[in-house]
């Protein structure tokens, strides 16, 4: 039996109701490891716009170097990747981790800051990403759950175009929807329908009215804050097609309407970036299962 869309809308009301609690002061004594780790993390998921968001899992080294008016930090971080994709506005405290038997991810991070007349600033920091526990592990631990694909699969990528083209049929939707980008994408063999593909991805609104003639994919998103995201699961099976399809809304950022002679604006970017950066927020954490994962991107702040 297909079921292919559960769609929920999720208002800023409801996942915000619970705003992130206010930052720690930061000092330089020697003890400020919790409340330094707890700025780091939502600096990292504040610019990190691909991908899942993270949470901390432990402080594994925390150094004070004492300078002229304060003093300079670097953290050892490692970090958890929650089920919450970066369009989801519920607080990254707030989203659940990844099990071990749905091949979680970690993050190893080495967060750069300085600490001047109690003022804190993230400098530089550096995170590589890799599976908690390896295939071979994996294979011990859960010999009957899903493997994790690259994100290329061919297969993988023809379930999330079926799934996008479904989603696209939703004519209470007033524009279109294109891919942003696929999270994750699994596989495993059942005896009654086959190879099974289990994806994640999330769809970003375009400018293109529902029931407009042309061809979706050469849709434009809206600019990030004024369009609406939706993240959705399915699972597609090679031998009966796409089995389901399970979709969240998350609203705009900017809700503001536009003038009867106003048009949408053009967007030139499209991510998160902290003023004076070098290098682009980093990518998504992704495990393709062989070994080490992409290396989120360094920030360094002027």
């Amino acid at each position: 039996m297909r079921t292919l869309r559960v769609l929920t809308l999720l208002s800023a009301a409801v996942l915000l109701c619970s705003a992130a609690p206010g930052l720690a002061p930061l000092t330089c004594s020697e003890g400020n490891g919790p409340a330094a780790a707890d700025k780091a993390v939502h600096h990292i998921n504040e610019y990190h716009d691909h991908g899942y968001k993270f949470r901390l899992h432990e402080v594994q080294g925390n150094s004070v170097e004492q300078v002229d008016g304060g003093c300079n930090v670097k953290l050892q971080l490692d970090l958890r990747e929650t089920k919450c994709h970066t369009t989801n506005p519920k607080p990254f405290e707030d989203c659940e981790l990844r099990r071990e038997t749905q091949r979680a991810v970690k993050a190893n991070c080495t967060v750069l800051m300085t600490i001047k007349d109690g003022d804190a600033t993230i400098t530089k920091y550096e995170c590589d990403t890799r599976q908690v526990n390896t295939n071979s592990e994996m294979v011990r631990i859960c010999p009957d759950c899903p493997v994790l694909l690259p994100l290329n699969d061919s297969e993988g990528l023809k379930s999330v175009h079926e799934a996008t083209t479904e989603f696209n049929k939703n004519t209470s939707n007033q524009h279109y929807y294109v891919l942003k980008e696929v999270g994750r994408i699994s596989s495993g063999y059942i005896m009654t329908s086959g190879m099974n593909y289990y994806a994640e991805f999330a769809l970003v609104e375009t400018r293109c009215p529902m029931g407009s003639r042309i061809v979706i994919e050469a849709c434009t998103p809206l600019c990030p804050d004024r369009a609406r995201h939706a993240f959705c699961k399915s699972s597609y099976s090679s031998e009966n097609g796409l089995l389901s399809n399970d979709c969240d809304f998350y609203p705009a950022e900017n809700t503001t309407a536009l003038g009867p002679d106003e048009k949408e604006p053009d967007c030139r970017h499209h991510g998160r970036r902290p003023p004076h950066s070098h290098g682009g927020p980093p990518p998504h954490a992704y495990d393709h299962g062989h070994g080490p994962l992409h290396m989120l991107t360094t920030m360094v702040m002027a």
